[in-house]
């Protein structure tokens, strides 16, 4: 990917406490992925605003369903770790 380099203002202490836990060399690619991420942010914040267009907003109803078919299948990942064979070369281990 080409890339382009473009002056951004941005808060002194924000900036310099990033420099800081990052490196100056990796500055840069720092910022380019919180601007990806902000970007992928915002193309979701339309999805969900396109949906609810489309099917209305999502309800507590939605919300708990959800949350119930999330935790069954965190539960069934959980479960095929714990009922996994072990390796004959692991378990010598």
């Amino acid at each position: 990917m080409a890339t382009k380099k473009y002056t951004v203002t941005l808060p002194e202490e924000l900036a310099e406490e990033i420099r800081a836990e990052v490196g100056p060399g990796a500055f840069s690619a720092y910022v380019t992925r919180a601007v990806e991420r902000q970007r992928e942010h915002d193309r979701l914040g339309e999805l969900v605003e396109r949906l609810e267009g489309e099917y209305g907003p999502v309800t507590d109803a939605d919300l708990t369903a959800a949350e119930a078919e999330r935790r069954e299948i965190e539960q069934w990942f959980v479960d095929q770790e714990t009922d996994a064979p072990v390796r004959q070369d692991a378990a010598a281990a």
